[in-house]
């Protein structure tokens, strides 16, 4: 298998579209059935619960990374595999981008935005070259994607790096997308002893 571990990037709240949390909910299931591991922001409600749950009941492995700030706030899920608690949201960020074989931005609100842009920033610098699935549920990214392409017609960015990331429409779309790809991240580092943890 070429895509082991899969970093999600999804939203903490429980108030969204019941779709969106039984889509997280499905790919955490789809996951956990090809073998593969998750790592996500650790948290216990929203989408990021969800996803989690959709692992578990299919025996996964899910790995979650917090702060302890938001251990609170998000209500840290210790019914993961581990929970691995940082310092800071950089190194929270850091370890769930250089982690993944795969990262998978699913719908989300300016935390999970943030992500994604840090991701596809880090790859147009050549920190990563993880390939970048944007799973543009209900045309969720519609606005975000033409933003990005906004900025290479206007000459902010080089055309080429449009090629960063991938969109999808559905989770069956995303799944398949991640069975077919051909390039792992090269940058992973240690899972068990990230240096920021040691």
């Amino acid at each position: 298998m070429i895509i082991k571990n899969v970093t999600v990037f999804c939203a903490s709240s429980n108030r969204c579209d019941k779709f969106y949390l039984d889509e997280a909910e499905n790919f955490g299931e789809l996951l956990a059935n090809s073998g593969r591991t998750i790592f996500y922001g650790g948290g216990k409600v929203g989408l990021m619960g969800r996803l989690a749950a959709g692992s578990l009941k299919n025996n996964g492995y899910v790995i979650g990374i917090i702060t302890e700030q938001l251990k609170n706030l998000e209500l840290g899920n210790t019914e993961i595999a581990e929970l691995r608690v940082v310092g800071t949201m950089h190194e929270r960020e850091e370890a769930l981008i250089m982690n993944a074989d795969c990262i998978v931005a699913l719908p989300g609100g300016c935390g999970t935005i943030e992500e994604l842009m840090q991701a596809i920033t880090w790859k147009r610098l050549g920190i990563i070259r993880t390939p970048l699935i944007i799973v543009n549920l209900r045309n969720f990214y519609d606005h975000l994607v033409k933003m990005l392409e906004l900025t290479v017609k206007e000459k902010f960015m080089k055309e080429e790096y449009l090629d960063h990331w991938i969109v999808v429409n559905s989770i069956e779309e995303c799944m398949n997308k991640i069975e077919n790809l051909k390039e792992r991240n090269q940058n992973t580092i240690d899972i068990l002893n990230p240096p920021f943890l040691t």
